[in-house]
């Protein structure tokens, strides 16, 4: 996988915006203006490419568990997010797809009602 295909995978799903609101570096995913995915631009830049994503907690110790490539999140909540690191080759494509749209899911189901009205999510 590469920036492009993850940046169009990301924008394909509902409701979903582009930011870099720390800095230059860090590109965010949002879906209803809260963050499901965060990657570093130089990371990708190095070839050892690393995202964020929410993850439900027992999923999230799960991965751990099974995969060296699933970290707790880095600068973020250890119980919520994890840190995939792409460059290690251990993760297809369909897998990291599949991640991705688990953390879209869990912050889609941590909105109110009238969020998901708002953004057409229902």
């Amino acid at each position: 996988m590469n920036i492009e295909t993850l940046r169009n995978f990301c924008l394909d799903k509902k409701a979903v915006t582009e930011h870099l609101p720390f800095n230059e570096d860090v590109l965010v995913f949002k879906v209803a203006g809260k963050i499901f995915l965060l990657t570093s631009l130089k990371s990708w830049e190095l070839n050892r490419a690393t995202i964020n994503l929410k993850c439900q907690p027992e999923y999230a110790l799960e991965l751990r568990s099974n995969y060296h490539s699933v970290l707790p999140g880095y600068h973020a909540n250890k119980k919520h997010w994890n840190t995939i690191n792409l460059f290690t080759g251990e993760l297809n494509a369909s897998l990291v797809k599949q991640l991705i749209t688990h953390s879209y899911q869990q912050v889609v189901a941590g909105l109110t009602n009238k969020q998901r009205t708002l953004f057409h999510l229902n």
